[in-house]
């Protein structure tokens, strides 16, 4: 059957109206400029805190348009969340996770340990988590945003390993976020406080692994099961 073409719709008097167009997607955004909209909030911000940095110095560290950083990012509290995230995936990427999941269990924990104890002690991020305790920032929802695209979101990774362990029989726990949370604790220690509190400064290379050997071998003394002791 031969489908004759579709009339163009015409106006009450007759005229022809033009056709319309079908909504199409809005315009992409420009990575290359995202990119260097993070990479210049993060510059400002561990050297000026957040309350001291305006988003007119941010798109002027970051060579584009006030307007450009708002298009991204919606505002500046948006823009401090987004800066965590991004060092937060820079430093535990997904594949981290992914080779410490197909790795034995003991070698896969301590690859985790390895990275995140390295992110949580540059310098960066104790810049950072210092940011995130001052007044300014307490008295706001800015920690809580902070803390589910960082913090929450490692956690979430690290529990995602452990199920497998778990199903593998290789670990008993109950309630493996708790558990999760609970390694990382372990694995920051005393070590991470004492140089945020400007105590110490950083560990050496070896009282760093010895840290995260022991947090690794307890761990698995609470929740191995005996398959995973030997």
């Amino acid at each position: 059957m031969v489908q004759r073409p579709r009339p163009k719709p015409e106006s009450a008097d007759g005229m022809r109206l033009p056709e319309k167009r079908a909504a199409g997607p809005g315009r992409p955004k420009d990575l290359g400029k995202r990119a260097a909209i993070l990479a210049a909030a993060k510059r400002l911000f561990v050297a000026q805190g957040f309350a001291g940095v305006s988003m007119d110095q941010i798109a002027a560290d970051a060579g584009v348009s006030k307007l450009t950083v708002y298009s991204h990012f919606g505002d500046k509290e948006a823009l401090f969340a987004a800066a965590v995230q991004a060092h937060f995936e820079q430093q535990l990427p997904e594949s981290l996770f992914a080779a410490a999941d197909a790795a034995p269990l003991h070698d896969g924990l301590m690859q985790i340990a390895r990275a995140f104890f390295a992110m949580i002690m540059d310098p960066d991020a104790l810049a950072g988590h210092r940011i995130m305790c001052t007044p300014q920032m307490v008295e706001t929802d800015m920690p809580q945003r902070a803390w589910e695209v960082g913090p929450q979101r490692a956690i979430d990774m690290v529990a995602d390993v452990l199920r497998h362990h778990v199903d593998a029989g290789e670990l008993d726990i109950d309630d493996v976020p708790r558990a999760a949370s609970q390694f990382l604790c372990l694995v920051k220690g005393d070590l991470h406080q004492r140089v945020v509190f400007g105590c110490a400064a950083a560990p050496l290379a070896d009282e760093a692994e010895a840290q995260l050997e022991g947090a690794v071998d307890m761990f698995l003394r609470a929740y191995g099961t005996a398959r995973t002791r030997g």
